[in-house]
């Protein structure tokens, strides 16, 4: 009894590690990315049941004309005047970069745009700007390295 255990024992692993193997193939679901056509229905259903809110959603939350809101909550002359205050902004960080590195740089000045004063220094290894908004009080201190170059 003993013998025919041990010989059970050792065909059933000598089986057990000979098993019949493939190649592994993707296959996808999505039918847009070659999956089977049948799965597009179920796909788009679950995606609709886990969408929370949609673009039309947000449309229909908000007006549209002059001085409605936006989906955000804004005006339409909130975001024109943030839009203009960014490009007057640039315009003004165009003019503290020509007054540094332009083709007559100064080692020291100040630029002022309306409530905003922007003073700054260079120094042999690094430029130092202090923008100061005399509206609120807040200034931020800039200490940007300089680069060196051996000539």
């Amino acid at each position: 009894m003993k013998n025919s255990f041990i010989g059970f024992t050792a065909s059933a692993l000598l089986f057990a590690g000979a098993g019949v193997s493939g190649e592994l193939t993707y296959t996808p679901i999505n039918p847009s990315f070659g999956g089977a056509p049948l799965n597009s229905s179920h796909l788009l259903s679950t995606a609709n049941a886990q969408r929370d809110a949609t673009a039309r959603d947000a449309v229909s939350s908000s007006t549209t004309g002059t001085g409605t809101t936006s989906p955000t909550g804004t005006t339409n002359a909130d975001l024109f005047v943030r839009q203009l205050e960014g490009r007057l902004l640039s315009a003004l960080a165009g003019q503290v970069t020509e007054a540094i590195f332009g083709s007559n740089p100064s080692d020291q000045g100040t630029v002022t745009f309306g409530t905003t004063e922007v003073t700054f220094e260079r120094t042999v290894d690094s430029i130092s700007l202090t923008i100061v908004d005399s509206l609120d009080g807040t200034v931020t201190e800039i200490v940007v390295p300089q680069l060196i170059t051996g000539s």
